[in-house]
């Protein structure tokens, strides 16, 4: 595949950014990540939860939300400073469209906008054409049934007439949504296309890729200096999506591998803006709004072999609470989030 050859800004030679999901994100565990990238003059893209979780959360309890005053003036904070805030969903576990438009609504009254950019949450149910829904494949689709979805359309929220519909307010408020997730750094070589728009899920305006990198060991391995070089020399793209409440502080600090190889990255001469931003600029260059087809299938089948190695250790402990929450579903109990 041939990838495109961009003009970045300022004479930029590669752009990189990071959309951060907010699992176990605290105000205190991840504002030294982002002072770090302020002091570097750096941007990236922050997902919220505007929502406690008043039924429990099993794996992300501890995370604060826009209901926690400290955390909300923390996320204040970096919008005043250049950070792109957007959505995680409503809250940890799943959601109805009451409390998702509860939730559209929170966030706007504290930004003063609707989020632009939206990342799905693990296995909640008002995930947008997620699992199986997410690729047309019918072999994968088999798989991603059997490894993946805990029963036939239990994700809905592209579903009318369902109680975790809110797909119309998406296509209304939301400009991006992320979809699949790789483990190449340079997602030109693997979706060139981005954003990209899908007829056949209509109530999600644009979509994007992103680079999986679940936690800060993931991260670091993925921008080591050769990866790094390699971005820079080819001219590349590179969305990172993680989670900056892994592993990326230590006792008020950040760790070290990550902060010495993000300030190598930033001694790059990379463009460093938000998500948003990249993606407004990606597809103003944009010949077509959709992708061609031997490009998606193509991308369907490296995700589902870049999703099968980095789960395979997994399998085993995912199937057993996936064979847990089917019994119980009005528990909403979730196992950890993935990018995947």
């Amino acid at each position: 595949m041939t990838t495109p050859s961009f003009e970045f800004p300022d004479g930029k030679r590669f752009a990189f950014t990071v959309i951060d999901d907010t699992d176990v994100a605290t105000a205190a565990n991840v504002a030294p990540v982002y002072r770090l990238f302020e002091r570097l003059g750096m941007r990236a893209t922050k997902t919220v939860w505007p929502l406690r979780c008043p039924e429990g959360s099993r794996d992300f309890a501890e995370s604060d939300t826009l209901e926690d005053d400290s955390y909300r003036a923390f996320v204040l904070d970096l919008h005043r400073k250049g950070f792109e805030i957007a959505s995680h969903g409503a809250t940890m576990e799943s959601s109805t469209r009451e409390r998702t438009i509860a939730a559209l609504e929170r966030f706007k009254s504290t930004l003063g906008f609707y989020p632009r950019v939206h990342a799905n949450h693990a296995l909640n149910r008002e995930n947008l054409y997620w699992g199986a829904g997410r690729i047309d494949s019918a072999v994968l689709k088999r798989l991603v049934r059997l490894f993946s979805d805990p029963q036939p359309d239990y994700y809905q929220g592209h579903r009318a007439q369902t109680d975790f519909f809110w797909g119309d307010l998406c296509a209304r408020h939301v400009g991006y949504v992320r979809n699949l997730t790789f483990r190449e750094i340079n997602l030109l070589r693997v979706n060139p296309s981005m954003p990209y728009r899908d007829p056949s899920r209509p109530l999600v305006p644009w979509w994007f890729s992103a680079t999986d990198a679940e936690d800060a060991d993931a991260f670091c391995r993925l921008i080591d200096p050769a990866q790094q070089a390699r971005l820079e020399r080819e001219g590349g793209v590179c969305i990172v999506a993680t989670h900056f409440g892994k592993g990326f502080t230590k006792d008020g600090r950040v760790i070290e591998t990550f902060r010495d190889r993000l300030e190598t990255l930033a001694r790059r001469r990379g463009w460093f803006p938000t998500v948003g931003e990249l993606l407004d600029w990606l597809r103003a260059r944009r010949r077509s709004e959709v992708l061609p087809r031997a490009e998606w299938r193509r991308m369907q089948w490296m995700w589902a072999r870049d999703l099968f190695i980095r789960a395979a250790p997994q399998l085993r402990f995912r199937a057993r609470v996936i064979r847990n929450d089917v019994k119980s579903l009005s528990s909403s109990r979730r196992p950890q989030d993935s990018h995947a």
